[in-house]
């Protein structure tokens, strides 16, 4: 009987963690469905590749302004009813996509992703701060976070894949019975029973180390939407094949995946991982430059930086979540994932829209790419504050406690 409890409790652990990886892969995917498949959809739907990035404001900006009330209301309706919300909206927006007849359906579509991306990381977040034991957490969460990345291995390998032998609107279309399926997948890895906070839909300032951490995911979401969404179109204009510039978002994917599987663990060992933040941001600042140097006879350039910002870049986003749940000095978890995530997607937001307009502005790439290099060094200079911040507040807190002992001894 105990063998059956066993063996029934792995499996309910397993189901548990697939679910926590669809709900940040599926919200995400829009993001690098739309990189991949860019050049079928400007040229089916006729408009201009620079639009592209605005479907990603679309999708990014809504999830930003959202996530200020995202923490509240996933305390408000639990765990269950927000991950179903979650699955049913990408099942409805991904079934936009592939019926839309314009650019303007598009973005209706990429709107609906948004209310995803607001509620994904709270609403995992929250089961994970509930069920997983404390030492398990931080591999739980980079495990969970590796999804966004498993998003980019799909859109990468898979969805070019079917939309050259079927079509585009076949790609996008097969992802909607997946949504549906995880949405009732929700009914058995979620608690029947939440006990609401009461927490009202107000808005609460972030303290001022949940804000410098927000400047550092900002910049860093700046420079992966931008990366993500031009690359294989930067890489097609260098003379790579459709076909092989998505499987650099494959590649990135994959990277990505390790990246926040090994990082955040590690991180966790670490007595500040805001010192390992600063270390990945300034390695992605050097496989975004040698990037920008790609050309028709360096296509190995692009490679490097899709390895080197997958490995780097990508890993930054789980540590920071970790830091949230292992930290309270960051506020509750619930309400400081969702600031993180207004800026980690406001970043994303405004990302490709930047990038796009210091290109036509300088009438060539290297502006844009330039620009997104001085991005990630600002997100390292905020990094060493944070620690900086950090180690401060750690030796107030020390002394604080000195003096209550010694107080303790008079008494």
């Amino acid at each position: 009987m105990v063998t059956i409890t066993n063996r029934h409790t792995t499996s309910v652990n397993i189901w548990f963690g697939v679910v926590l990886v669809f709900a940040m892969a599926l919200p995400m995917l829009v993001l690098y469905a739309i990189g991949t498949l860019g050049p079928l959809l400007t040229r089916d739907l006729h408009f201009k590749p620079a639009l592209l990035g605005y479907l990603v404001m679309s999708s990014f900006g809504l999830a930003a302004v959202l996530s200020l009330w995202a923490g509240a209301f996933v305390d408000r309706i639990g765990s269950r009813y927000t991950l179903m919300l979650l699955f049913s909206a990408i099942a409805l927006a991904f079934t936009l996509i592939a019926t839309v007849e314009n650019f303007y359906g598009l973005v209706v579509a990429a709107a609906i992703c948004g209310i995803a991306q607001a509620l994904a990381n709270p609403v995992t977040n929250l089961l994970i701060a509930q069920q997983v034991p404390p030492e398990k957490k931080a591999r739980i969460v980079g495990l969970k976070q590796s999804g966004v990345q498993l998003a980019a291995l799909f859109a990468g390998l898979i969805l070019p894949a079917i939309a050259f032998q079927h079509d585009w609107r076949v790609a996008f279309g097969m992802v909607v019975p997946v949504a549906a399926l995880f949405a009732i997948m929700t009914l058995f890895v979620t608690p029947k029973k939440h006990s609401r906070t009461g927490k009202a839909f107000t808005f609460s300032p972030p303290n001022s180390l949940l804000l410098r951490l927000m400047g550092v995911q900002f910049c860093v979401g700046i420079s992966l939407s931008a990366f993500v969404t031009f690359l294989p179109t930067f890489a097609n204009q260098q003379g790579m094949p459709l076909s092989m510039a998505g499987t650099l978002i494959a590649v990135f994917g994959v990277m990505g995946m390790l990246s926040r599987i090994m990082l955040t663990p590690m991180g966790a060992k670490l007595k500040d991982e805001s010192l390992l933040l600063l270390v990945l941001i300034a390695i992605a600042a050097c496989a975004m430059a040698i990037t920008m140097q790609a050309s028709p006879e360096s296509h190995w350039r692009l490679w490097v930086g899709a390895v080197g910002m997958g490995l780097t870049a990508v890993g930054t986003n789980a540590i920071a979540m970790s830091m949230l749940i292992r930290d309270p000095a960051f506020g509750q978890v619930t309400t400081a994932s969702g600031f993180v995530s207004v800026a980690f997607f406001g970043g994303f937001a405004l990302g490709p829209p930047l990038y796009g307009a210091m290109s036509n502005y300088s009438g060539g790439l290297l502006l844009g790419w330039s620009t997104l290099v001085g991005v990630l060094l600002c997100a390292g200079v905020m990094s060493w504050a944070l620690a900086s911040a950090r180690r401060r507040l750690a030796q107030s807190l020390k002394t604080v406690r000195a003096a209550q002992r010694v107080t303790a001894v008079d008494i």
